[in-house]
């Protein structure tokens, strides 16, 4: 629900649904992100870069209220958002996050994105 809400159909709304009030995500933008209000900073950031960004879980493993998930993703990058003139290039990715829930919402994130991989394809890195 979380990568196809937020990050597949973009909807920042989610976030205030989903995030909750004093969530960390850490490994994120230049660390931690803290409160729903950051993340969707983040979140506009990296869409913007990538407007047709889509995410799929490739798998899930669940235990208690931790969720890891190893995704893949694709976008191509015609905005500006990541400091880096639009390329027209598109991109592919991989990443692994957990989740800790609580009453339906995020309380706790840890995410691993390739982020050199995204750059090395876009020319920055």
């Amino acid at each position: 629900m979380w990568f196809d809400e937020v990050w597949n159909k973009g909807r920042a709304d989610a976030i205030d649904e989903l995030f909750a009030k004093d969530c960390i995500a850490y490994g994120l933008g230049d660390g931690e992100v803290k409160g729903p209000e950051a993340f969707k900073a983040f979140q506009a950031q990296f869409c913007g870069a990538f407007p047709d960004l889509k995410i799929k879980v490739e798998e899930i493993v669940s235990e208690g209220d931790l969720t890891a998930s190893r995704i893949s993703g694709t976008g191509t990058h015609t905005g500006d958002q990541l400091g880096v003139a639009p390329t027209g290039i598109a991109v592919t990715f991989t990443g692994m996050t957990f989740t800790r829930w609580k009453d339906g919402q995020i309380v706790e994130g840890w995410n691993n994105v390739d982020v050199v991989g995204i750059l090395k394809q876009i020319g920055a890195a």
